[in-house]
């Protein structure tokens, strides 16, 4: 994982902190909302992903401040705590970018794209 946090660190232009947030926040909705099957190849295929899965530690950012909720959650929820950490939606797709790009040469573009096209309303911001 740390190949990967350095590279969106790089690209997003934030601190190591903050790109550990992003790529717990994107995994962790992946987790929740995409196809599990894939999901589970991505996690097997890189070494500590298993440690950035699971709820975010702040249920308010990543519900736009209960917004989220009400919306419908998936990826209003997403964008929401994304926003929450700082992250523009410029600096949010070169986010996408790279942990989609790195997931490609870590499980093949076969895997990741069926990861992304089972992720409802997902395909739509990469």
């Amino acid at each position: 994982m740390e190949e990967l946090v350095q590279r969106v660190r790089r690209a997003v232009d934030v601190d190591g902190e903050t790109a550990e947030a992003a790529i717990r926040a994107v995994f962790s909705f992946l987790n929740r909302e995409g196809p599990e099957a894939e999901m589970a190849k991505l996690v097997a295929a890189i070494d500590g992903a298993e440690d950035y899965v699971g709820p975010p530690p702040d249920q308010d950012a990543v519900t736009l401040g209960g917004l989220g909720g009400l919306m419908g959650g998936g990826i209003m929820e997403i964008l929401g705590a994304l926003q929450g950490l700082g992250l523009d939606i410029g600096q949010i797709q070169v986010l996408g970018e790279e942990i989609f790009g790195f997931a490609r040469e870590k499980v093949g573009a076969e895997t990741t794209d069926r990861l992304v096209r089972g992720t409802p309303g997902l395909s739509q911001f990469l």
